[in-house]
């Protein structure tokens, strides 16, 4: 049967309305309660997020569920089971839908005809990668500041997370029509340069590390790295002026060996900010004349104070110290006026398990502007990670000496597995990846996993193409299968996970889902053939199984990429 006829069970108008994914059918059924409602005299007005489908644990259970019954039934004055009954029967008459039961006090079971199901592989291929993006953040413009460390050493393993997962999830985000800016801050201002030029200096010098300072064969390399771009002799110049020269060179070779990891790595910023510009430009002294002008500026001790309890800290923050030092919290202000100067509605910044002490005056300081608390601005906070080897921690770097680094994972297990490992657990949770797992080329790696699914479709592809099937007709009732069906169920979930990613800031709920699809798939190649056997002939059957292989292999690639993870054809 033609994709394009117009009887075709696809396209068949029962109340004109073609249900191919939950988003579909959540709007049909929003029409369908909200009628209920206003006959049974409710005033609230429903959206489609109050139409929560889930899929059933027992598939016997049907495709989808919905409790919106048990919802509505105590301000409607109901009893859920006959509002749910009510419910259904409204259901049963939306195009695309077989069955509809309700179960125990109220729930809503709901099976879809297989030509209903089925359209979606089709719909899937035709939108190609925009398939699975939403309009969240449609027009909202985002800056999220990640990683961020300080330009003293290379990114330790924990940096490295956030940029596994920042990347991603600014990648989600825009797949949500948001407007993302990524943002490294680079601290170039304060102490801990001091301890770094101190430290390249007594390298040169062949003196001992400062015992506050910086150890690491790194720290040789990059005063050698000095040296050589010195013009002169830096042994004429007094020791004052070397640790100059060490300062401004060796910083800039620092910070330019962390953005060459990071790229290597697949992050890549639109902008990198430094922080002396703030102190240097002024923009702190605007910042606290704002807030004094808010009446959140005292003076008592000789110092400058943010009067923060105001706005729900513990305790006041020192803006400018007793001696005219710049508080750390100075560069904070002075930062978020910044960003939302340049005009970001949102404003998220990723940091580390100890800095959960910093979250109270920052949100302090977003209400004293007169913003919105964990709207305007966000925190997000990631746990450690820990590297193993042969069932033991791996503490230590061959170049950092102290820390794991960007380069020891890559070097170990390379840029798809380590992305994935990190980005693959929730922020919440401490990881330990363990760097003989991901470094095996078998199905036990999840990535490889999900990888060698993505490389079988298009294998499958291949060896249609070769057998004479192609996807010039497309019969959506055919796919028929279990396997089908609960693969069909899966990719009609993508669109939400991907929603759901993007609204609760975890990435990881893409890959666990890109494992899931990858399981559904393998378990569909076995079960059901695209080329013909022997003799066989091609039919409408293999065409349009092409079409759902074609389709997971787009939905595998787009989840793949929201990643940052590459999608190979061949393994």
């Amino acid at each position: 049967m033609s994709a394009d006829a117009p009887d075709s069970p696809v396209n068949a108008p029962r109340l004109s309305l073609t249900l191919v994914n939950p988003a579909d059918l959540s709007a049909a059924m929003l029409a369908v309660v909200t009628g209920i409602a206003q006959r049974r005299g409710g005033t609230a007005e429903l959206t489609v997020d109050d139409l929560v489908l889930e899929r059933p644990r027992n598939r016997d259970h049907g495709d989808w569920a919905s409790n919106i019954a048990m919802k509505l039934a105590k301000p409607l004055g109901a009893n859920p089971r006959e509002l749910a009954e009510e419910v259904a029967a409204g259901v049963r008459e939306l195009a695309g839908v077989a069955s509809v039961d309700v179960a125990g006090p109220g729930f809503i079971n709901i099976s879809l005809d297989a030509a209903a199901s089925g359209a979606l592989a089709k719909t899937i291929v035709e939108q190609g990668d925009a398939y699975g993006h939403g309009d969240l953040y449609a027009g909202v413009t985002i800056n999220l500041e990640f990683v961020s460390a300080n330009p003293t050493g290379p990114i330790h393993i924990g940096g490295v997370r956030w940029a596994a997962v920042g990347d991603s999830l600014a990648r989600i985000f825009q797949a949500q029509g948001g407007l993302v800016t990524r943002e490294y801050y680079f601290n170039d201002h304060g102490a801990q340069i001091d301890r770094f030029a101190r430290s390249l200096l007594a390298s040169y010098l062949g003196e001992p590390a400062p015992e506050d300072g910086y150890g690491g064969a790194y720290i040789s390399d990059i005063a050698a790295r000095v040296i050589n771009l010195y013009p002169g002799d830096l042994s004429r110049i007094p020791r004052e002026e070397q640790q100059e020269v060490f300062r401004a060179n060796g910083v800039e070779l620092m910070f330019g060996d962390i953005k060459a990891a990071l790229h290597e790595f697949g992050v890549k910023f639109d902008v990198y900010f430094h922080e002396n510009e703030l102190h240097e430009s002024g923009a702190v002294e605007r910042a606290i004349e704002r807030l004094r002008a808010m009446g959140a500026i005292y003076e008592a001790d000789g110092a400058t104070w943010f009067r923060s309890t105001d706005y729900d800290d513990d305790k006041d923050r020192v803006v400018i110290k007793s001696d005219g030092e710049a508080g750390y919290i100075s560069g904070d202000l002075a930062y978020y006026l910044n960003k939302r100067e340049r005009g970001f509605e949102r404003n998220l910044i990723m940091l580390g398990a100890d800095h959960h002490g910093y979250v109270r005056r920052l949100m302090a300081m977003t209400k004293a502007f007169g913003d919105v608390p964990y709207v305007n601005l966000e925190i997000l906070i990631g746990q450690l990670v820990n590297l193993v080897r042969d069932g033991e921690p791996v503490r230590m770097s061959k170049r950092a000496g102290t820390v794991v680094t960007l380069e020891d994972l890559v070097e170990a297990v390379g840029v798809d597995a380590g992305r994935y490992a990190l980005v693959r657990s929730s922020i919440d949770s401490q990881v330990d990846i363990d760097l003989d797992l991901w470094g095996k080329k078998t199905n036990d790696n999840p990535v490889f996993y999900v990888q060698y699914a993505h490389a079988r479709t298009n294998s499958v592809a291949r060896n249609a193409a070769a057998s004479g099937v192609d996807r010039s007709a497309f019969d959506a009732s055919l796919l028929n299968h279990e396997t089908e069906s609960i693969l069909l169920g899966i990719l009609a979930e993508f669109p939400r996970v991907l929603r759901q990613a993007a609204e609760l800031r975890e990435p990881h709920r893409v890959a666990r889902y890109s494992e899931e699809l990858a399981g559904a798939y393998h378990r569909w190649y076995d079960n059901c053939r695209v080329t013909p056997l022997g003799d066989e002939d091609v039919t409408d059957l293999h065409r349009t199984r092409l079409w759902l292989n074609d389709a997971v292999g787009q939905v595998l690639r787009n989840s793949l990429g929201l990643l940052g993870v590459s999608a190979p054809e061949r393994m």
